[in-house]
């Protein structure tokens, strides 16, 4: 019987780094340097243009990734690897953005 693993990671701090950027660190003691401002797209996770709601982040002590206030997250397996996927992350989350007629 073939078993498969799966990686299940957990972030357990980050800081502010600049304006829409944290540094994020998980479980396996690696971190990432995180620009959020190019996935700042649509209902949930525009409001998090806004600075002081954007420094409201957190880590949600049961699912152990990044919340905000209004009820934006990501999944913390999609933050460990950012780097790896940023440019479909960025792609896909402009889809979300509504065109102004």
């Amino acid at each position: 019987m073939m078993v498969m693993e799966f990686k299940f990671h957990r972030v357990t701090a980050f800081e502010i780094v600049a304006p829409h950027v944290l540094q994020v660190w998980f479980e396996d003691k690696t971190s990432q340097q995180i620009d959020f401002a190019p996935v700042l797209y649509g209902e949930m996770f525009r409001p998090l243009r806004d600075l002081k709601l954007f420094e409201q982040v957190s880590i949600d002590p049961e699912v152990h990734t990044l919340v905000w206030p209004n009820g934006a997250d990501f999944n913390p397996d999609m933050l460990h690897d950012w780097n790896k996927h940023a440019e479909e992350i960025h792609r896909s989350a402009a889809k979300f953005e509504t065109v102004s007629v």
